[in-house]
């Protein structure tokens, strides 16, 4: 008689499975929509720091009334961190672009159960490399727009306006692109938990 109102364990069983498969097809809808954004966003960094460049004529000294000038170019490949900044962001448009292709292509393509597992390692790299590009630019940045006193480095963004401009406006899209991607892999962690969990009770199921 106690046992009437409770369920059977395979029907508890096959409940729990249900809802988990339903919050798999949700958690892909997202994960889609996400890596869309993100690699739209990448890209639009890559693109808008990569065409980043200036050149100008400035006075770098006066011979009596006569002033001597010099052209002088600024470009993104003269900074180590604005370099990193475009091949981390370069990277990032290329995996979330694969990504994509294996979500909706790539279907069949398990690898006997590692599939999630290496797609969440990679999410997680390329989240460290886009916070690592982009930090270090936003402090290049930062540098050039205000200079260092203590370090006697003066700043250049007054005579490479433009320049400091684009730069600045690179680092937007590449700071939306690294919530995006912590999102994503906060997703593939969960997805990655749901399938042990899936993986667990099948294995305890008679």
């Amino acid at each position: 008689m106690a046992s009437e109102g409770k369920e059977k364990p395979e029907v508890v069983g096959i409940k729990q499975e249900n809802i988990i498969r339903v919050r798999k097809g949700k958690h892909d809808q997202i994960v889609l929509v996400l890596r869309v954004v993100a690699f739209l966003a990448t890209a639009t960094a890559t693109i808008v720091m990569g065409l980043n460049k200036e050149t100008k004529t400035l006075v770098v000294g006066a011979i009596g009334s006569n002033p001597i000038t010099a052209t002088l170019q600024a470009k993104f490949q003269q900074t180590p961190a604005f370099l990193f900044f475009v091949i981390a962001n370069a990277l990032a448009s290329v995996h979330n672009l694969v990504m994509l292709a294996l979500e909706i292509f790539g279907g069949k393509l398990d690898c006997k159960g590692f599939r999630l597992v290496i797609i969440t390692i990679l999410d997680m790299v390329i989240l460290a490399m886009v916070a690592a590009g982009a930090s270090s630019a936003a402090f290049m940045a930062e540098l050039g727009k205000n200079g260092n006193s203590h370090a006697k480095w003066n700043k250049i963004c007054h005579k490479f306006e433009r320049f400091c401009h684009q730069g600045g406006g690179a680092l937007i899209p590449s700071f939306i692109a690294l919530i995006l991607l912590l999102l994503i892999s906060a997703i593939s962690i969960i997805k990655l938990h749901n399938q042990k969990l899936t993986t667990t009770h099948h294995a305890t199921t008679p």
